[in-house]
């Protein structure tokens, strides 16, 4: 495929989403042909499967299910929307991807993450991507990020306990280290300028050495 595919992770509160539209405009100015999306959703299938896992009401969703809807909403978004985009030659900027799986589900929850790792592997088909920004902050502060954030959706996610998250936190410094070359870290408890030029240098300097 001639395009690229970046992933922007991170807990709740990290700021990806916002530093993704930023990028994105940043990279457009530079010539870059980008697309944005995000998971769950992207696409009309993914985005009402993204309903589901999300509702504040399914607090009683086991999670293998969790773990299973997260990656058929995946499968859906990666050969209806990403795929395309890649064969046509574009950066796509995923808002998380397979990383939120294996940090949320396969630890956080106990599933294990080799375990999520093969049900994703399955959906995806060795479609990861070429590079993934990993917002790091500290669980206590995101959090204190979503509560005054006003404009934010709050999700199923958003209240699960702060031990839930902390292990989130800790799911995501495990992929740091499976993951080197991959997954580079960006100190996301800094303003969104600082943030916004540590990402755009990362990625900037992957794409030149294309």
């Amino acid at each position: 495929m001639k395009g690229y595919f970046i992933t922007l992770e991170g807990g709740e509160g990290a700021g990806k989403t916002t530093i993704l539209q930023a990028l994105a405009q940043e990279l457009a100015k530079q010539g870059y042909d980008v697309l944005t999306t995000r998971e769950p959703g992207g696409i009309k299938i993914a985005e009402e499967i993204r309903e589901i896992i999300l509702d504040r009401a399914h607090t009683m969703m086991d999670a293998y299910t969790e773990a299973l809807l997260y990656a058929a909403a995946r499968r859906q978004h990666l050969v209806e929307k990403v795929i395309p985009a890649l064969q046509e030659g574009k950066v796509v900027l995923c808002d998380r991807f397979i990383d939120s799986s294996l940090a949320y589900q396969g630890y956080a929850r106990s599933l294990g993450i080799d375990e999520v790792l093969a049900i994703n592997k399955f959906a995806i088909q060795n479609c990861l991507p070429h590079l993934t920004l990993y917002l790091k902050i500290d669980p206590k502060k995101g959090i204190q990020r979503i509560t005054t954030n006003k404009n934010r959706e709050t999700n199923r996610l958003d209240v699960e306990s702060l031990s839930f998250h902390q292990k989130v936190y800790e799911g995501y410094q495990l992929l740091v280290e499976k993951y080197p070359e991959r997954i580079q870290t960006i100190n996301a408890d800094q303003s969104f300028t600082h943030v916004l030029e540590q990402s755009l240098e990362v990625v900037t300097t992957f794409l030149r050495k294309k």
